[in-house]
């Protein structure tokens, strides 16, 4: 029992989450009976792919004890790149992609220099790299609209092929590649939990009673398969869920299992230890916001193919949306804590919000009222729970 309740106290921000994301899917289906069709479902998960790939950079960002205003207009900025290299100097997809990653590298690097280096606050340098490049994407744009190619547009708007059997959401045969990704996935999550388990066990750290940790996995396994099968009965996986996938999971072993994740988490949680433990700080902090700028490269290439367009007006107040997804998904305003899983599921959270208002027909005005209370909610649990733990 006492393990139980330590579980639930450490994970209490994790838990409330995903209370809170099957209550307002059961809300949203109960009030509209398109909400939870397949067709909806999917595109609830376009919308959500490029801010959950943005969440995953910023959450280093905030664990480590800083903040990323820049990041819609890093959305914005790259996203111009990308489609002023292919339809203005006639480079192909991949060059003009890797060229794009690269240039949010750099910004990322500008932005670690002054944090990092000159000792500037990440949200004065944040707030200057915002002004900044969102003068220069009014000067690459020249205020007009960039038309991108339907091919480059499969990354953000498209889905992965059927491998053996074609077929389309009538037919009601599941889709045969998603199919084979959610065995793998499923896979992969019992190899990691029953490893951890037995390291822990290994070490002699207390773990889960064997009847609480089946009923875990069997929760865990229940949420992905929902998640898979509305992908597999529809068009199957998108692109960008795809590639949503390879970021979280490459971000979550770095969070996990890295030298350089758990450096993070100790500069977020006591810097002075963490110099007097010899963490080279300026470095790992340089490092952190190159890891968001190139997040932010990629968030901005499949919003900008989501939406088949680059224009001056894309990426403004995105960053809301982003340091929003990682905060109500478990990251600590005052650092030290979060996980990679919890922000992508924040992003899913307030994409579900902002869709099942878009369908009841909600104005622009109540969504945003109603997407800053859940926020503040989001931040007063977090100081609640940390109080309750002193």
């Amino acid at each position: 029992m006492e393990i139980i309740k330590l579980s639930l106290r450490n994970n209490i921000r994790q838990y409330t989450m995903f209370i809170a994301l099957i209550g307002i899917m059961i809300i949203f289906s109960t009030l509209s009976e398109f909400f939870l069709t397949p067709r909806n479902l999917s595109t609830l998960f376009l919308q959500t792919a490029h801010i959950a790939v943005l969440a995953c950079g910023v959450v280093l960002v905030i664990v480590a004890g800083h903040i990323d205003l820049s990041i819609g207009a890093v959305v914005g900025f790259t996203g111009a790149i990308a489609a002023l290299l292919q339809a203005h100097y006639g480079l192909g997809i991949l060059s003009a992609i890797f060229i794009t990653i690269g240039v949010g590298a750099l910004v990322g690097l500008w932005q670690g220099y002054w944090v990092a280096y000159r000792q500037v606050p990440a949200f004065i340098v944040t707030l200057a790299s915002m002004m900044i490049l969102n003068g220069l994407l009014l000067g690459v744009t020249k205020g007009e609209t960039i038309t991108t190619s339907i091919d480059f547009n499969k990354i953000g708007q498209g889905y992965l092929p059927n491998l053996f059997l074609q077929s389309t959401p009538k037919d009601m045969i599941p889709h045969d590649a998603t199919v084979i990704i959610w065995v793998l996935v499923i896979a992969a999550y019992l190899w990691m939990e029953f490893s951890n388990r037995k390291e822990r066990k290994k070490y002699g750290f207390d773990i889960l009673p064997k009847s609480l940790f089946v009923a875990k996995l069997i929760l865990v396994i229940s949420l992905i398969s929902s998640i898979f099968s509305v992908m597999a009965f529809y068009l199957g996986i998108p692109y960008s869920i795809l590639i949503l996938m390879m970021i979280g999971s490459v971000y979550t072993f770095i969070t996990n299992k890295t030298t350089f994740g758990r450096h993070v988490y100790a500069i977020g949680g006591n810097k002075e230890a963490a110099k007097l433990s010899g963490i080279n700080i300026k470095h790992r902090t340089l490092w952190i916001f190159i890891s968001s700028g190139i997040l932010g490269a990629i968030g901005g290439i499949i919003y900008t193919a989501r939406v088949g367009s680059a224009a001056a007006s894309a990426g403004v107040g995105m960053e809301l949306d982003v340091i929003a997804a990682a905060i109500i998904g478990g990251t600590s305003t005052l650092g030290g804590e979060g996980t990679i899983i919890g922000a992508i599921i924040g992003a899913l959270v307030m994409s579900t919000l902002n869709n099942g208002m878009l369908l009841l027909d909600v104005g622009t005005t109540q969504r945003l009222i109603v997407r800053g209370l859940v926020l503040l909610i989001a931040v007063w649990i977090d100081i609640s729970s940390r109080k309750k733990e002193v």
